[in-house]
């Protein structure tokens, strides 16, 4: 009798011990200097210590369980921090960067929570600067590196193409009523507030890859001036083609919208890098954003050379220009952001980058 009951708690034991889970700790800590001109109506220069010049520093959780059948439990929960103070980033989010919990099969991925949207999944290997926090397209449209709450997504990838498609049923935009701000979610009645959906397509083969991206965001239900009715539309494509050590990206982001007024702009990059030797990486960049509503244009030249240090570590140093016109008041840290209104600005970064 006791060997029996010893028999039938191995066969019970024998597929948990099967199911394999692992958890990693990971992240990212990046810091340096920068030194800007012209960023107030008296033509001051600004000499800092910047955080999150190249990537935003962060810390995150990220595991899979092997569930059978070829499927797979996963979670990711990332959190943003500034390295110069320690504040969380992302409006004091604990996991502001990302927090969801999915399956994974052969037929794709389910997730749910706190995610990128497909503009961010998609443009990484298509933007010359590679979104970097600063000096990059994210100064001229941070939805670019959006993230939306609420949100239901699926990304499947089939031989060279990858396909993704989200919907956020609140994404998670800051309201203040009475001087309390607050995080705007589902509201009852009005199933348009504060959503946003979207998706793209990849395909990537050999030396050449490209992308179509669509992302669309409504108005926020109690912030003055906005309805669920109002709508901001975003279609991006981008290219890249590799040949020896050398690498071409160009890209086209398209914007209508009425979100806190009517807007129509477009958006225009070209950059080239060329990796010079396995550890030095050079990169120029160029932009050009074309307001349609005036004729306030800027456009913006960066350079940028990365040397790898280590495995885990390495350094860039970075150069940038940006020239406005008609009173746009577009910085190298992005509109409105530490910059004369009209004046043209030169800015110097310099960082460290550790990954764990």
């Amino acid at each position: 009798m006791k060997k029996l009951y010893a028999a039938t708690l191995l066969a019970l034991a024998a597929p948990l011990a099967s199911a394999q889970s692992s958890i990693t700790l990971y992240g990212v800590a990046d810091i340096g200097f920068e030194f800007l001109n012209h960023v107030n109506a008296n033509n001051n220069t600004l000499t800092r210590m910047n955080a999150g010049n190249v990537s935003g520093s962060r810390w995150g959780l990220r595991g899979t369980e092997d569930l059978g059948g070829g499927l797979k439990g996963l979670f990711v929960l990332e959190s943003g921090f500034d390295l110069d103070t320690g504040v969380m980033s992302q409006g004091g989010r604990l996991f502001g960067r990302q927090a969801f919990v999915g399956v994974e099969h052969w037929w794709g991925r389910f997730t749910l929570g706190r995610q990128q949207n497909a503009l961010y999944d998609l443009l990484l290997n298509y933007e010359p600067m590679v979104l970097a926090a600063r000096y990059s397209a994210l100064g001229l449209d941070p939805t670019l590196v959006g993230r939306y709450d609420n949100t239901a997504k699926y990304t499947g990838k089939y031989g060279p193409l990858t396909a993704t498609a989200f919907y956020s049923f609140a994404r998670g935009t800051s309201v203040t009523t009475a001087g309390v701000t607050s995080i705007a979610g589902e509201t009852p009645g009005d199933v348009k507030s504060d959503r946003a959906f979207g998706g793209g397509v990849e395909y990537a083969s050999g030396p050449f890859g490209a992308t179509l991206i669509y992302d669309q965001q409504q108005g926020t239900r109690g912030i003055t001036g906005q309805n669920s009715d109002q709508t901001d539309r975003r279609i991006a494509a981008a290219a890249n083609f590799a040949f020896g050590n050398s690498t071409i990206l160009a890209g086209y982001r398209w914007f209508n919208g009425d979100i806190g007024g009517a807007r129509r702009n477009d958006l225009y990059w070209l950059g080239y890098r060329y990796a010079a030797t396995p550890a030095l990486t050079l990169t120029g960049a160029g932009y050009y954003f074309n307001n349609k509503r005036n004729g306030q244009d800027p456009w913006e030249l960066v350079a940028s050379a990365n040397y790898v240090l280590s495995k885990r570590t390495d350094a860039s140093f970075t150069v940038g220009y940006v020239h406005n016109k008609d009173n746009s008041n577009l910085g190298l840290n992005g509109f409105g952001s530490t910059i004369r209104t009209g004046a043209s600005q030169t800015g110097v970064s310099m960082s460290i980058r550790h990954k764990f």
